[in-house]
């Protein structure tokens, strides 16, 4: 068992916080700088990719485990905001509206490239 990992006070990659900014976990990020506006650096989370699309029509793909009537739904719209845990979709057709927690999320399908950065990806 490898002891060292375990006595960490932080897993390994998770952002450490400071007077509420995040401050990336790992030695490689130190000199980095993120293309998306307003955010700390972060590796390459989904919100990042997600904000990097904005604008963009997709279909999100989510499980809800615990109810028989949302079991899996398909959400399709333009990317409107995204956060750490969730993503904000509009539906022009319906004049709908959706947050939807990342967390039931399975995937997400783009009909056009995804654009991203290999700023996220520092071990690149």
């Amino acid at each position: 068992m490898n002891n060292n990992f375990l006595n960490q006070n932080a897993f390994p990659g998770t952002p450490l916080y400071t007077g509420g900014n995040a401050v990336p976990n790992q030695d490689s990020a130190n000199n980095y700088q993120s293309v998306v506006p307003d955010t700390e650096f972060e590796q390459s989370y989904i919100e990042n990719i997600l904000r990097l699309n904005r604008g963009k029509q997709v279909e999100i793909y989510a499980s809800y485990p615990d109810s028989t009537e949302w079991r899996d739904r398909i959400f399709k719209g333009i990317i409107e905001q995204s956060g750490r845990d969730h993503v904000i979709l509009s539906d022009p057709t319906t004049g709908n509206w959706f947050l939807i927690l990342m967390i039931y999320i399975n995937f997400i399908k783009f009909d056009e490239r995804i654009i991203s950065s290999e700023q996220f990806y520092p071990n690149n």
